[in-house]
């Protein structure tokens, strides 16, 4: 593809606070005898940019083309825009904002000195196809034509700063007077590869409007209600000059906005910054004025408002526009119990609300795509969202990142915050599985044999990364472990990290085979098979007591995780999971796990017919538990279980997705429905478990064959289990220990129908 590589920008200077350059106007006058046949446009903006074709906003969505690291990858959107010229004069208007191009916001992570930093530019090309083949070709070049616009400041983390006063209107439209506007300057040439962008667009979702407005200090806190993503429209009729303030936050302390959560890197860093998800507006005067910020994004569920009179703090001054990439439901479910429900909802909202092209660890203090937190939660997400185009996507971003010995950064895009430690400090294999687990998931869940075949050199390079990590005991212990541990701090796990590093390294080359087998790479497939026996007799000599069949640690996540790997064999499965459930005794039913325990647990307990045990410790109202947080009210899954006395000193995000595998739970065992459950295509396994505190439930998935949906009610003296299955999928229905069909069988195949399940009492 023939992409435009003539990047123009509006200055060389960039804003580094407290030096702001603001967000630049580019425009391009052209005219035409008639409306054309078709007029292609593509375009790629460093950062982001906003397109309007004759005053007509033609953006594909917000934060457009991508947000990615650029000397990596550039990319590229197309437009047909022939409807929106005209005989005469036409113009074209192109807004520029800093993007990752210039993030100052993001110094904690290294992104203010990134090596790609500059001001922000554009390359275009228009090509207009003509009566008799004629063609006219418009490229971007010195005869663009630039002012400043009233966007005096904009940072994708800290936020926007608009001045009405200095806006001009018309600049996009024809006729509009621009003999003081300067010509673009050639930019240098970024380093990236060139890519179409094909991702789902970031789009508003819908609109909250505030559900309280109560004065706060100097301002008023806005109330939506539910903790989303997003940004605010201001609408207001203020007074020339007058300047309103607004503070976006995800949590009260006392009743007053607490923001500490959210500016505590700034904190830890030695920076005082009050910017973080701050946008700031003044007003022009002369009547109702309205504005969106448009090169920003914020968490939040409150906003301090400072600037307002009292008659301006109504309920119209601010809507909350939620934002995400526009993803389609796949999946779901709902059941009985409200609770669980509630659960599923919050579940929902995270894993959208942290979904900006690729998976993000929380919509405000960092945005930034934690590779541990997707891996985690690829398999909800697939389940519930059509989001294997991005996830595919981000993995191009995710095999550029890959450095030379194989390893990973813990965050992509990253420049070299992410690498501390030679790959570990920040990452290490529990984080690394991405690079394999998103591939084999999107593979397992929508057939994509692509995915494999794009990654499987990188996912090789991988595995002989792992072989210089092991020690001269056979193990792994390297970066992160079972992050978040319930009622202690994040790092402070019960699990070693020498036990996670080395099981999910020994999980990823079983995972690896499987991919390499799916290609027919015979060689490949033998190399991952000998690393995870190796890696697994390492586990069982070293980290396994035999006597009582306890895995190291002693803890609900190493005799989960190693039950779940399969570090155990079949016959020993039974023993270790008694002592699972003696584990779990001990904390009297409550989850003492941090995340890579969350993600098996609940499987394991239902695979061993304690789906009842599961779901009492997911919704159970006592601390620490999925419930309790339903009972504080929240409205998102929160990065961690912190009691409000704990909230001070841990600073947790109340906006995070990696706790979220509990959904694929809720559809996978309280519906049933398995999909791929033997990995080779064609197949689902429908086996419902009938909860004792439920009445009903039902789940659904929208496979690549078609919907598959169960429902199961208790109806006396029996259960009705209703199926829908698509012809082309073969498989069988499976009856938990103890219930029966009314013919006497306990398994059947795999079609739709309403069935009679029965049990001695029911």
């Amino acid at each position: 593809m023939n992409f435009p590589m003539n990047f123009i920008a509006a200055t060389v200077e960039y804003s580094d606070p407290p030096h702001y350059v603001p967000a630049p106007y580019l425009r391009k006058s052209f005219s035409l005898e008639v409306v054309p046949e078709s007029a292609a446009l593509m375009i790629c903006g460093l950062g982001l940019y906003e397109l309007y074709v004759n005053g007509k906003r033609l953006t594909k969505g917000a934060l457009a083309p991508y947000i990615n690291n650029p000397d990596d990858l550039l990319y590229y959107d197309q437009y047909e825009i022939a409807h929106a010229l005209s005989p005469g004069e036409n113009v074209i208007g192109l807004w520029l904002g800093n993007g990752l191009q210039n993030n100052p916001g993001g110094h904690p992570w290294g992104f203010d000195q990134a090596r790609w930093r500059g001001a922000p530019s554009v390359a275009m090309r228009l090509n207009v196809s003509l009566a008799r083949g004629e063609t006219l070709t418009i490229e971007s070049d010195k005869s663009f034509k630039t002012a400043p616009s009233p966007i005096y400041s904009d940072d994708l983390r800290n936020g926007e700063y608009y001045d009405a006063r200095n806006e001009r209107p018309g600049w996009n439209t024809p006729g509009f007077d621009d003999s003081d506007w300067k010509p673009a300057i050639i930019a240098p040439k970024p380093r990236g590869e060139a890519r179409l962008c094909e991702v789902e667009p970031i789009v508003v979702t819908h609109e909250l409007a505030p559900v309280s407005i109560v004065p706060q200090g100097d301002g008023y806190l806005f109330d939506f209600g539910t903790n989303c993503t997003g940004v605010c429209r201001l609408t207001i009729n203020g007074t020339s000059g007058q300047e309103l303030t607004l503070y976006h936050g995800d949590h009260l302390l006392d009743g007053q906005l607490n923001i500490r959560n959210i500016n505590i890197f700034s904190v830890l860093w030695g920076v005082e910054n009050d910017m973080n998800q701050k946008d700031i507006y003044i007003c022009k005067g002369g009547g109702t004025e309205s504005w969106t910020p448009m090169f920003t994004y914020h968490g939040f569920q409150y906003v301090l408002v400072r600037g307002l009179t009292a008659e301006q703090a109504v309920p119209e001054t601010l809507r909350y526009l939620v934002m995400n990439s526009d993803l389609k439901e796949r999946g779901g479910f709902n059941c009985s119990d409200e609770t669980v429900n509630t659960l599923q909802e919050i579940t929902r909202r995270s894993t959208l609300g942290n979904f900006i092209y690729y998976p993000l660890d929380c919509p405000h203090r960092e945005k930034n795509g934690w590779t541990g937190d997707a891996a985690l939660s690829a398999e909800h997400i697939l389940l519930n969202l059509s989001a294997e185009t991005s996830l595919k996507e981000w993995m191009w971003n995710i095999r550029k990142a890959q450095k030379d010995n194989g390893g990973l950064p813990g965050i992509i895009p990253d420049d070299t915050w992410g690498l501390a430690g030679g790959c570990a400090a920040f990452s290490g294999p529990v984080w690394d599985s991405v690079l394999i687990w998103l591939p084999y998931y999107v593979h397992i869940y929508r057939g994509d044999k692509t995915i494999l075949e794009e990654n499987v050199h990188a996912i090789l390079r991988y595995l002989e990364y792992l072989t210089t990590l092991i020690g001269n005991d056979g193990l792994i212990d390297i970066g992160l472990g079972d992050w978040c541990p319930a009622c202690r701090p994040m790092d402070q796990y019960k699990s070693p990290s020498y036990f996670t590093s080395t099981v999910i390294s020994m999980d990823i080359c079983e995972k690896a085979a499987y991919i390499f087998g799916e290609l027919n790479k015979p060689l490949h497939q033998e190399f991952a098979l000998s690393l995870y026996n190796k890696l697994r007799t390492a586990i069982r000599s070293r980290l396994i007591d035999f006597n009582t069949f306890t895995a190291e640690g002693n803890c609900q996540t190493s005799q989960a995780v190693a039950i779940f790997c399969n570090v155990f064999e079949p016959g020993e499965k039974p023993a270790a999971f008694r002592r699972l459930l003696e584990i779990i005794q001990e904390t009297n039913s409550h989850l003492d796990v941090g995340i890579i325990g969350a993600r098996v647990l609940f499987h394991v307990l239902a695979d061993f017919g304690e789906t009842d045990l599961a779901l009492r410790m997911i919704t159970q109202p006592t601390f620490p538990s999925y419930g309790w947080w339903v009972a504080q009210g929240a409205t998102t899954l929160w990065e961690n279980f912190t009691t409000e006395e704990m909230v001070d000193d841990s600073c947790i995000s109340f906006n995070h997705h990696f706790w979220g595998d509990i959904s694929h739970f809720f559809i996978r065992h309280l519906a049933g429905i398995n999909y791929n459950p033997h990995r080779r295509g064609g197949e689902v396994d429908v086996c419902p478990k009938f909860a004792k505190t439920l009445e009903h439930a039902e789940g659904f998935h929208i496979a690549p064959e078609g919907e598959i949906r169960v429902r199961w009610e208790r109806r006396k003296p029996g259960i009705a289990l209703t199926i829908t299955v698509p012809e082309i999928l073969k498989g069988s229905i499976r009856l938990q220990n103890g219930f029966a069909f009314d013919d006497g069988l306990a398994v059947k195949p795999a079609k739709s129908g309403t069935y009679k399940v029965v049990k001695g009492e029911i």
